[in-house]
């Protein structure tokens, strides 16, 4: 096996994991009062609404559908529901949530870069984790026209079986994914990206800031 793709599928998850879990609790302990949500819409309401409305059902909804069909056992939903049948829901659902998640964080990005004020009190961890979440959805939705070349819904079974092999801790979770084609395995991998981000973000940005007014849709770190 490819030792990028051991990395990436057997050891990173862990890795970012652990940041995730540490760094939170870090953070929490030492600098709880930078651990907050704020918003900028007093700043400027133009736009806002439907931005942050369709950034966060798509994300919600891409959340929700990877974690129940992740996750779910397939002997659970075997009997009524086809693999096929599956497949074709979370393309046509996941590339719905995976749409209104891109304009929606295209539009929030394109307010905290071109508006002045929203710009002056954002921080780098600001735009940094909304462009890392644009870019991910981004490489979701290309992986729809690969995944349509599997109809059967051989290829989802594969990465069923790796995340559920990672969150249940059994080892050579890459295994699963042989033969499963790149572009559908990049956004699986950097989906691990953003998360060890979320508690090591400086939280030093907040003192540069004008009143710490933020709409980060993801506050911790931010």
């Amino acid at each position: 096996m490819h030792f990028l793709t051991l990395f990436f599928f057997d050891i990173y998850p862990y890795i970012a994991g652990a940041i995730f879990l540490i760094g939170s609790w870090l953070r929490y302990d030492y600098g709880q009062y930078t651990w907050r949500a704020g918003s900028s819409q007093m700043l400027d309401k133009k736009g806002m609404r439907l931005a942050s409305n369709l950034f966060h059902i798509g994300i919600l909804g891409i959340f929700a559908g990877h974690f129940l069909g992740m996750l779910t056992p397939h002997w659970m939903y075997e009997s009524f529901l086809p693999i096929a049948v599956k497949q074709k829901m979370a393309m046509f659902a996941g590339g719905a949530c995976g749409v209104m998640m891109l304009v929606g964080g295209v539009l929030l990005l394109k307010r905290r870069l071109t508006n002045p004020r929203i710009r002056a009190t954002s921080s780098v961890g600001d735009i940094l984790i909304l462009t890392l979440l644009v870019v991910q959805v981004c490489l979701g939705l290309l992986t729809i026209p690969f995944s349509a070349q599997h109809m059967d819904g051989s290829e989802m079974l594969k990465l069923v079986a790796w995340a559920q092999a990672v969150v249940t801790f059994h080892g050579g979770a890459a295994q699963h994914l042989e033969g499963v084609c790149i572009d559908i395995q990049d956004p699986y991998r950097a989906w691990h990206d953003p998360v060890p981000d979320i508690p090591v973000l400086p939280p030093g940005a907040y003192l540069e800031r004008a009143g710490g007014i933020s709409d980060s849709p993801l506050p911790v770190g931010t």
